[in-house]
C-alpha cells in the first residue's frame, strides 16, 4: 500500500522559497557587517546561516525528487534522496561549526575591537528573520526529518541571535572584547547540541534502521496475534524517505487460501496505528514439509 505524499511538497513550496529567500538576503547584511565591526560572533552566524540555506536548498531538492515515479533501475525512485539530503545537511553543519571554533579559539590570544552597536541591530535582526522562518516549519516537524531539521536550524539560529545582542550590549558597555569569541564557542556549543539528534536519525534512517517511533516488537506482536498466523520470519521495518515508512513480512498462516480483504484489514492497521504506509506481506501455508530459504537466523530478530 502506498501513499502519495505530493500534496505534502507542494504545501511546502511557499515555506521553503520564503525561509531561503530571507535567509540568503540576512546571511549577505550579517556578513558584510560582521566584517565592518570586526565581529567573529556576527561572521560566525553568518557562516552557520549559509550551511542553514544550503540545508534548506537540499530539503527542498530533496522534496522534488521524491515525487518522480520508480523506473526499472529505480524501483522506489529518489524517496531516499530525502533522508540523504537531511545527513548531507547535518555534515555541512558540522563543518562550518568546526571552522567557527578553530577560529573562536585564535581571536583568545589575538582579540579584536568590535562595533558593538552594529553587533546589536543586525543580530536583532536575526532574531526576527530566524524566529519567523522557524514558525513557517513548526507544525510538521516532528512528522518529517528534513522539516523538522529545518524548524531546529531555525530555531537555534533565533536564540543564537539572542545571545549575539545580548553580548553586543555587553560589549558596549564594558569593553570586553573576549566576550565575542566566547559566544561563538557557546554558539558552536548550543547548535551542535540541538542538532545531535539530526545526526544521529539521519544517519539511522540512511542505513535502514527503524523509525525512532516504531517499536518492531509491538508490530511483531500484532502480526503475530492475528488470526490464523502461527508464526512470522523476514520481519524487516526502515524508511523510504522522511514521510514514508515500510515493512516486508513473512506470515505463516493456517489459512487455507488467498484473503485480500485480510491483507488490507493488516495494511491498513499498520498504516493507522504504526505509520507504515508501504508494507509487503507475504502468507505462507503452515506446513512442515516446506522451509522459506528466508527462515533463517540471519533473517529474524
Amino acid at each position: 500500500m502506498a501513499h502519495d505524499h505530493g500534496s505534502e511538497i507542494k504545501n511546502y513550496n511557499k515555506a521553503f522559497s520564503i525561509g531561503i529567500t530571507l535567509n540568503i538576503i540576512f546571511v549577505i547584511i550579517e556578513a558584510i557587517y560582521g566584517i565592518m565591526a570586526d565581529s567573529l560572533a556576527l561572521i560566525a552566524d553568518a557562516g552557520h546561516n549559509l550551511s542553514d540555506v544550503v540545508s534548506l536548498l537540499l530539503a527542498w531538492g530533496a522534496f522534488y525528487l521524491a515525487k518522480k515515479n520508480p523506473s526499472f533501475q529505480r524501483t522506489y525512485g529518489f524517496r531516499k534522496v530525502t533522508i540523504l539530503a537531511s545527513l548531507l545537511g547535518a555534515i555541512l553543519l558540522l563543518i562550518a561549526l568546526a571552522a567557527i571554533a578553530w577560529e573562536a579559539v585564535g581571536r583568545f590570544s589575538d582579540p579584536q575591537a568590535v562595533d558593538g552597536m552594529t553587533v546589536i541591530i543586525v543580530a536583532g535582526i536575526g532574531v526576527v528573520i530566524n524566529t519567523l522562518t522557524a514558525l513557517l516549519f513548526m507544525k510538521d516537524q516532528k512528522d518529517d526529518l528534513n522539516i523538522r531539521g529545518a524548524y531546529l536550524h531555525m530555531a537555534a539560529d533565533a536564540g543564537v541571535s539572542l545571545g549575539v545582542v545580548i553580548a553586543g550590549v555587553a560589549i558596549l558597555f564594558t569593553g570586553w572584547l573576549w566576550l565575542d569569541p566566547v559566544l561563538s564557542l557557546i554558539i558552536v556549543i548550543v547548535i551542535l547540541i540541538s542538532t545531535w539528534g539530526l545526526l544521529r536519525d539521519s544517519i539511522n534512517l540512511s542505513i535502514d534502521a527503524v523509525p525512532n517511533d516504531i517499536d518492531v516488537s509491538v508490530v511483531k506482536a500484532y502480526l503475530l496475534s492475528l488470526k490464523d498466523v502461527t508464526a512470522l520470519h523476514a520481519l524487516h521495518v526502515w524508511a523510504l524517505s522522511t514521510t514514508e515508512n515500510a515493512l516486508t513480512v513473512h506470515l505463516v498462516t493456517n489459512k487455507t487460501s488467498i484473503d485480500n480483504n485480510y491483507l488490507d484489514e493488516i495494511q491498513e492497521y499498520l498504516h493507522h496505528n504504526f505509520s507504515i504506509g508501504h508494507s509487503t506481506i507475504q502468507l505462507e501455508k503452515n506446513d512442515t514439509s516446506y522451509t522459506c530459504e528466508l527462515d533463517t537466523e540471519a533473517c529474524n530478530i
